[in-house]
């Protein structure tokens, strides 16, 4: 599955791609929202991991620029610093899962096998 991670930390980043490589998928890497939100249409990721707090554009405005061209495009929350509200929103924007900050690798490919799930098949 092609996934792409939008993290403002590249060290972050690197490790969650690391990860999905070896569970055999194909991650793409954007250091920003901003740069993530451009790469979505071009790269036309199967999902996407999405940090909440980055510098340059919010992870939930940017959620919400996935949900109004992308409605159906799994998202996973990776984040360790998210407020209740912000995890209450980004849950009614239809997030797949939220982890947090530092996450055990289980937990992601837990997150896998939730947007797996949600995946149309066929």
């Amino acid at each position: 599955m092609k996934i792409l991670i939008i993290e403002d930390e590249a060290y972050v980043a690197r490790m969650l791609a690391d990860s999905l490589r070896v569970d055999g998928h194909e991650p793409i890497i954007a250091l920003g929202a901003e740069q993530g939100l451009a790469m979505i249409e071009r790269e036309e990721p199967q999902a996407v991991f999405l940090d909440l707090v980055m510098p340059d554009v919010s992870g939930l405005e940017a959620l919400r620029q996935i949900r109004e061209k992308s409605p159906h495009l799994p998202v996973v929350i990776v984040t360790g610093y998210a407020s209740p509200s912000e995890v209450d929103e980004a849950r009614r924007l239809g997030v797949a899962d939220i982890i947090e900050k530092p996450f055990v690798l289980r937990r992601l490919n837990a997150a896998l096998g939730a947007v797996e799930a949600r995946r149309p098949h066929g």
